[in-house]
Formats: C-alpha cells, structure tokens, sequence
C-alpha cells in the first residue's frame, strides 16, 4: 500500500514540537509520541484511518502546546492521555476495517466460487441435454433409416419372390429351384430353341438383377437311349444354358454345371408325358452364404 503523505499542518507541527529539545519532559507525552509515529508509519492506518490518525495527531498538538507553555502537569497528562487513546482508535478502527476487507474478500470469493460452480454446473447439464438430444437425433435418424431399409428390403423381397414365381421357383431342401422344361431343346438335341429361349431370357434378367446369387445348372434326360449318350447330352445341355446366361450378360464365374444324364428322375419313364418330365434342366440357387447344397 502507498504510504499517505497529505499530513495537515498540525500533525507538522507535532513533529517540530517533539523535536525541540528544549521541552520539558514528560514520560505520558513521551509515551504518546512513540505511539503515534508507529500509526503514523504504518500503512495500514494511514489508509484505512487517516480521519482517526489526524484528530489523534490534533490531540497531540495540544497537549504539546499545554508542555510548551508550562501548563499544570495534570492538564499535559490529561491531554497525552486523549492523544494516546486517539492514536489507540486510529490503530483499532484500521484493523477492523482491515479484517472487513478481508471478509469482504473472502466472501466476494465464495460468491465467486459460488457463481463458477453453478456456471459450470449449468454447462454440464446443458452438454448432457445437447448429448442426450443428440443421442435421440441419432436414434430416431437410426430408426428412419432402419425403417426405410426395412421398407426397402420388404419391397425387394416382394419383387423377387413375385420373380420367382414367375420363374416357377419351388423351395426345396437344396434351397429354391427353377426347372426348365423339355421345351429348352429338340428331342436329342442340346440347341437352346427359340420357344425356349423366353424362359432363358427371364432367368438372365433375374441374375443380372441379383448379383450376389449364384447358380448350379444340372442337366437331365430321360431313360431312353445308352447311358453315356445321355450323360453326354445332359452336361452339354448344361454347358449350354450356360453359355446362353452369359450372352445375355450373367457373369460366367457365377455359374456352375453339372450333367446327371438319366439319374435322379421325377418321374418314371413308362410313358411319354413322364419322360418328357424328366428330360429337364434345374436351377439351383445359391443361398444368402452364397453356398449351393449338393445332391
């Protein structure tokens, strides 16, 4: 703190009259000069009492005057006395004002610490309002998407199952089969003909459609005629379906075949429609490991 240096003329004068070595000596008055310069060079109650500090400096002006003039000794002791309990008060009332500040202090900084906590109190709840309204956004866009893919993977599973069944698709233990019919090819022929070729285009449209779907086509005849010539025509008719698919744009890679000649019938072969039925040609497709189960 900076020291008060404004002193009024008389505090001056007390100072030039306790400095005349010519005065008389009187140990109260003594005692309350000593007292006073300590107020006086103390900071504190040069800046917290500067009115208690001047009327106790006026005090010992008159009592220093009273000595001057050779007034009763009583009269100086009684006016050393006031000066002394004047220098007294200054001293006092600047340590309490001094402890007020402090208090003061103090409980500016509680209220301050007071203030942060409730201001950061008040973010953390406004950060967990905006996470959990983020969270909500979150799951409620979550849900619409979920919603809109489910719609979607409705509307797909719809259209494909109607696919399907246009293809005459049947679910069997293998997984779903298409059998094209006799009417693919001449009678011992592997040639695609043209009555058959609309049932190949349908398929081609499915798989170029859904090209994570992977097929085996198994070639089949019926009884008549050797063995090993309807082994033969069965892989080839086969091999060609395959070739047909490709041409209208399936990738090869996705296909398999496989000839079963006169084997696994549907039917037996006692009589034309029966052999008809067995003359065919499957479809198996793959399921959702892309995994075809083998006879």
């Amino acid at each position: 703190m900076q020291k008060n240096f404004n002193f009024p003329m008389s505090l001056i004068a007390v100072a030039a009259l306790a400095s005349c070595s010519t005065m008389p000596q009187n140990s109260l008055l003594t005692d309350a000069h000593h007292s006073y310069d300590m107020a006086r060079n103390d900071p504190q109650v040069t800046t917290l009492a500067p009115v208690e500090l001047r009327e106790a400096g006026d005090s010992l002006l008159k009592a220093d005057n009273a000595m001057s003039k050779d007034e009763s000794e009583a009269t100086v002791n009684q006016l050393a006395y006031i000066a002394r309990q004047k220098v007294r008060i200054a001293q006092e009332s600047a340590q309490r004002k001094a402890a007020e500040q402090e208090i003061a202090k103090a409980a500016s900084q509680r209220d301050h610490d007071r203030l942060a906590a409730r201001t950061a109190e008040a973010d953390a709840s406004k950060a967990q309002v905006v996470a959990i309204q983020q969270t909500a956004d979150q799951q409620a866009t979550a849900l619409a998407v979920a919603g809109a893919n489910s719609e979607r993977d409705r509307a797909r599973i719809a259209k494909q199952e109607s696919q399907l069944k246009d293809l005459n698709a049947k679910k069997t233990q293998r997984g779903m089969v298409i059998t094209l019919g006799d009417v693919l090819f001449h009678t011992n022929k592997s040639e695609v003909n043209p009555a058959g070729m609309h049932n190949v285009q349908k398929l081609a449209d499915f798989l170029m459609q859904y090209p994570q779907e992977r097929v085996l086509i198994e070639g089949y005849t019926d009884s008549t005629g050797g063995e090993t010539l309807n082994q033969n025509l069965s892989e080839r008719r086969a091999e060609v379906v395959r070739m047909t698919l490709v041409r209208m744009g399936v990738s090869g890679d996705r296909i398999e075949t496989k000839g079963y000649g006169e084997s696994y019938p549907i039917a037996d072969n006692n009589t034309p429609v029966n052999r008809q039925l067995n003359r065919r040609v499957e479809i198996i497709l793959s399921d959702e490991n892309k995994r075809i189960a083998p006879r």
